[in-house]
């Protein structure tokens, strides 16, 4: 059973900065696609990043890594702003087309 475990949230201020990492309880080389998602409070999950792909709300202040060594990917969030407070998790698809989900880690921008 794959498990992705995210960690790193917190609550920031606006203008700071956070990094979000996910690791993987297997090698994430066998992972077709990994990336990022969230959801804030009443609204849907959105796609925020993945290796090739970024959403516009995030360009040019999220940067996706990630290290094959520690099976692990990361978010960098910089210019944090209010409309960044959600729930943000980890997703995986591995070459079957089965996808994986983590518990997610909370992000808050709040002054």
């Amino acid at each position: 059973q794959v498990q992705l475990v995210e960690s790193g949230g917190d609550l920031v201020q606006p203008g700071g900065s956070l990094r979000l990492s996910c690791a993987a309880s297997t090698g994430i080389f066998g992972f077709l696609a990994m990336g990022w998602y969230r959801q804030a409070p009443g609204k849907e999950r959105e796609f925020v990043a993945n290796r090739t792909n970024y959403a516009d709300s995030v360009k040019g202040r999220f940067t996706i890594s990630r290290d094959s060594a520690k099976n692990t990917v990361y978010l960098q969030m910089n210019s944090l702003k209010p409309d960044d407070t959600a729930v943000y998790y980890c997703n995986a698809r591995d070459v079957l087309g089965l996808i994986y989900w983590g518990q997610g880690t909370q992000v808050t921008v709040s002054s």
